[in-house]
């Protein structure tokens, strides 16, 4: 006959599990906060690299004096994307803030372009500068539904440079981009 051990008496014969080996385990997070730290490190190498191979890039221009007081054909806000070469959506162009992504306040006047990027450094493309605007998916990585950025094309120096918005209401993008072709056409008749 068989006794049977009350259940009591087996689990007080069972071991605990090992106690962790806390000095294993601190140097393995130390090696990856170290390794983190590393990549995290070579990007911004790789960011300063880039500013500097674009440090050609003339100075943005400022705001002129009593833009406030023209009469603005549109105003938006929402996001900026970033800048890039134009036709490159993957070349993100990083001298002076441009690759910096942040909110926005734009303002389109006869006279161009103001934005405005509380925490970044904003800029004013001349009207002369505008090129075209269309509506796109994609710029700098960043990569939306069909339609979901406004792709502003400028000149600047000897550059073309694509600026990629993003409004808090979408459905202002095509109304924005036909208004910069249309003042890039009427630019262009008065200069020739």
């Amino acid at each position: 006959m068989t006794t049977l051990t009350p259940l009591y008496q087996l689990a007080a014969e069972q071991k605990s599990a090992e106690v962790t080996d806390w000095s294993a385990r601190i140097s393995w997070v130390v090696g990856l906060l170290v390794l983190i730290a590393f990549v995290y490190w070579l990007m911004r190498q790789g960011w300063k690299w880039r500013a500097s191979l674009q440090s050609g890039l003339p100075e943005l221009a400022t705001t002129p004096d009593g833009f406030a007081d023209d009469e603005p054909l549109l105003t938006l806000t929402g996001r900026y994307h970033a800048s890039t070469t134009a036709g490159q959506w993957l070349d993100r162009i990083v001298a002076h803030g441009l690759g910096t992504r942040s909110k926005v306040e734009l303002t389109l006047t006869a006279r161009g372009l103001d934005v405005v990027r509380p925490g970044a450094a904003g800029f004013f493309v001349p009207a002369a500068a505008l090129r075209e605007a269309r509506l796109d998916k994609a710029l700098a990585g960043k990569v939306l539904p069909e339609g979901g950025l406004l792709i502003i094309t400028w000149a600047h120096g000897d550059q073309l440079i694509d600026s990629g918005f993003r409004s808090d209401h979408a459905a202002e993008h095509q109304a924005w981009a036909d208004a910069v072709n249309h003042l890039t056409s009427t630019t262009e008749g008065t200069a020739r």
